[in-house]
């Protein structure tokens, strides 16, 4: 959130959200929200700080805590992105952006799939900090269009 925020500088705001409780940040254009995407009320959170209009980014980097029980697993990371494929058309606007983490899975895959149909343009990319031999890669969308299912 800190490198977002740089980014985005005074004029933006940055919205963040994680399970676990964060600390303070001293910018005031962030903002942390302690919940679970998958919770509605949590876009409703989201939407509030916006001041009520959708994101022109959303970046995503949420990960299940793993259990190395390979379904269990698999499941968690779909959930995931199911919430983040239902929150788009709430939290993003038109035209907006996506960069959301996406671990190599089957279940991943299909939902990958469904989400790239909703952008102009998507490719997978790998961050250069990603350790050799990880399934961790991005899915960077652009050009949102919400009427495409």
């Amino acid at each position: 959130m800190q490198i977002a925020a740089a980014e985005v500088g005074p004029r933006g705001i940055v919205v963040g959200i994680d399970l676990a409780e964060t600390e303070p940040f001293e910018n005031e254009n962030v903002i942390a929200i302690q919940g679970d995407l998958e919770d509605p009320e949590v876009c409703e959170r989201i939407l509030e700080s916006l001041g009520g209009d959708p994101a022109d980014v959303v970046l995503c980097d949420a990960a299940p805590k793993l259990t190395g029980v390979r379904e269990r697993d698999r499941a968690a990371e779909e959930r995931i992105l199911e919430a983040v494929a239902a929150a788009l058309p709430r939290l993003l606007r038109a035209g907006g952006d996506l960069l959301v983490k996406i671990l190599d899975g089957p279940e991943a895959q299909e939902v990958d799939r469904r989400i790239r149909k909703s952008f102009e343009k998507a490719k997978t990319v790998k961050s250069a900090a990603t350790r050799k031999g990880s399934s961790e890669r991005y899915l960077l969308a652009r050009g949102y269009r919400p009427s495409v299912d």
